[in-house]
């Protein structure tokens, strides 16, 4: 339903669920107030930084 809402605009979606967010164009990752990290789920993971450590923490949660 979101991916409906959002075509051809700009949405802004503040989450603790990576699920959420995983098919974002662009995640910023805050921490403190100051963003750290940016790119799509897959650059993210890839820089193996605080979104995927925190990714990965969460996702064993579901196994």
């Amino acid at each position: 339903r979101v991916q409906e809402l959002q075509k051809d605009k700009t949405v802004i979606i503040i989450s603790h669920r990576f699920s959420t967010v995983r098919n974002a164009d662009k995640i910023l990752v805050l921490n403190e107030g100051a963003i750290i990290e940016e790119g799509s789920h897959e650059t993210l993971m890839k820089m193996k930084g605080l979104y995927a450590e925190l990714f990965n923490i969460q996702a064993k949660g579901y196994r």
